[in-house]
């Protein structure tokens, strides 16, 4: 038994973990929508940027969740409800912002489309996508729900199993933004010809966030 369990890095069903997770990380989240926008608004490596912000916000619930704190939150509903409220108010700020961007977008002058480009190259995707990746309800809820179930705690040294854990989500996590980024690019040429379709795209990334702040608020332990 326990030569079997070292064998498995004290990680229980790690299949069953494996296809698990990437079917959540392809489910629609405020980091990949996030990360696809910036990518066909500025390109290959403001995209990375932007997903890098991703990958050390995942870093650190899966530390949190590592050192406990996933138990704390419930094992105390008021920090847990302070936390996902905190959270969806900022997604939800997000989406407004995008929402009221696109409105003005659509009513902007020449001059002032002139000017968007230079307010997207001073604006700073890491930093916003760190933020979004630490209040996204679809992390919080797999980091605290689904991530801690395949760590077996009598394993001698769970760090490592956390750890390897989270090799796994951060290779299937940079594949899948990978791929979004290319896509976005893509996207680019066709936003740049058509000024409508690129304002409809901030503005429908900008009610989906609305839509996961609502989710965030609503979700329970």
């Amino acid at each position: 038994m326990n030569a079997l369990m070292y064998a498995n890095f004290g990680i229980t069903d790690f299949w069953t973990f494996l296809f698990g997770t990437i079917f959540i990380v392809l489910l629609p989240g405020p980091n990949s929508m996030y990360v696809l926008s910036v990518a066909a608004q500025r390109g290959v490596r403001e995209g990375y940027r932007g997903a890098c912000g991703v990958f050390l916000g995942d870093f650190v619930l899966m530390v949190l969740s590592a050192c406990g704190v996933a138990s704390l939150l419930k094992a105390s509903p008021m920090l847990f409800y302070l936390v996902k409220y905190i959270g969806a108010a900022y997604l939800g700020w997000i989406g407004l912002q995008m929402l009221l961007g696109c409105w003005r977008s659509l009513r902007a002058g020449p001059e002032a489309r002139a000017a968007a480009p230079q307010e997207l190259r001073e604006s700073k995707p890491f930093r916003k996508a760190l933020l979004i990746s630490l209040m996204n309800p679809k992390a919080i809820l797999f980091f605290i729900s689904f991530f801690i179930q395949f760590v077996d705690p009598q394993f001698a040294t769970p760090m490592l199993s956390f750890g390897l854990l989270g090799i796994v989500c951060e290779l299937i996590s940079f594949t899948y933004l990978t791929a979004l980024i290319f896509i976005g690019v893509r996207l680019a040429a066709a936003f740049r010809r058509r000024r409508r379709l690129s304002a409809g795209m901030s503005g429908g990334v900008g009610a989906l966030f609305i839509g996961f702040g609502a989710k965030l608020a609503a979700a329970t332990l």
